[in-house]
Formats: structure tokens, sequence, C-alpha cells
């Protein structure tokens, strides 16, 4: 499986090439990770040309997010492969808990993209409403894309989860969801 630090280090070409591999990694967690970096990556563009304290505290946050985003695109990798490597274990008891533990874990790290995706979708939103005009479309298309991610992380979330018993997990993400769905209605509405 291929290292996210890895994965963060290639060319946009080669990274595209690793996920268009007939491998199990990187997959949908990664690639919702990497959008969501982004989007980031377009919220400190677009809030970069705005003026105000405001804008440079929304640089500096938006910064972290990217940084964690791509950190979750390789803590989805590990996750992923430890539910791999449970899946490998002989049928029975053990490997259904084994199975079970591993699941619940690999849906960890989606559940923290969910949460860093709508936060990523309010600071975009605010960015259109409040920063420079010429950069809206920027900001719209970060929005959108943190939305996505956050989307994206809910159903890994769900999918991980799924015949577990119930888990608070699945209602923060889809809180996280509507969070961001709200960010992205304020975006468009901002701008017609």
């Amino acid at each position: 499986m291929a290292d996210a630090v890895e994965l963060a280090e290639l060319t946009l070409a080669e990274g595209l090439e690793r996920f268009a591999a007939r491998t199990p990694a990187p997959g949908g967690g990664s690639a919702a990770a990497t959008g969501c970096a982004l989007a980031a990556a377009l919220v400190e563009m677009a809030s970069r040309f705005a003026p105000g304290d405001a804008a440079t505290a929304t640089v500096a946050r938006a910064a972290q997010l990217r940084e964690r985003a791509l950190e979750l695109a390789e803590e989805d990798q590990r996750a992923y492969g430890r539910v791999l490597e449970a899946a490998q274990t002989p049928a029975g008891p053990e490997r259904e808990a084994r199975l079970s533990a591993a699941r619940a874990a690999a849906a960890q790290p989606p559940l923290e993209l969910a949460a860093l995706g709508a936060e990523l979708a309010g600071l975009a939103a605010r960015a259109v409403a409040e920063g420079n005009p010429n950069l809206a479309g920027d900001a719209v298309t970060a929005t959108l894309l943190a939305e996505a991610a956050c989307r994206a992380a809910d159903a890994l979330v769900r999918i991980n989860l799924a015949g577990a018993d119930p888990d608070p997990s699945r209602e923060r993400s889809a809180r996280h969801v509507s969070a961001a769905a709200g960010a992205r209605e304020r975006a468009l509405a901002a701008v017609g």
C-alpha cells in the first residue's frame, strides 16, 4: 500500500496515477482528504486577497486544516490496511472481532475528515461573502470541494460502521454534513 506521505510529495500527475492503480489504496478516504486539502489551499489563496485581521486568521486556520487533511490521507490508508489484515484472519469469532475493531478504527479518520470539511466549508463560505469579490469563484469552489469531502467522509464512516452496534459517530458525521450543506447554501446565495 502506498504511504500517504509519499502521496503528498508526488506531482499531481503521479498522484492521480497512484489513485488509478489497481491497488486497494490510496482510495476514497485519501481522495476525499486530498480534495479537502485542495479546498483549504483555495481558502488560503482567496483569503490572502481579503482585507483585515479576520482574513489573516482564516489563512492560518486554513493552512492548519490543509496540513491535517494530508495527515488524514495517510491515517486513512493505514486504517484501511488494518481492515485488510483483519480480513485475512481465518474464519471464526476471532476474525469477526478483529474485523469489527478494525472497521471501527477505520471510521475515525473519515469522521475527523467530515468535521474538518464542515469547518473548512464554513471558512470558504465566509470568504465568499466577506472576501475579495474577484476571488468569489475560488472561494465557492473551495466550499463545494470541502462539502464533497465531508459527504464522502460521512459515507465512509457509515460503510465502516455498517452492521455495528449503534455508534454516535454516525450522528456526529451527519451533523457535519448538515453544517457543510449550510455553508454551501450560504456561499451560493452570496454569488447569486
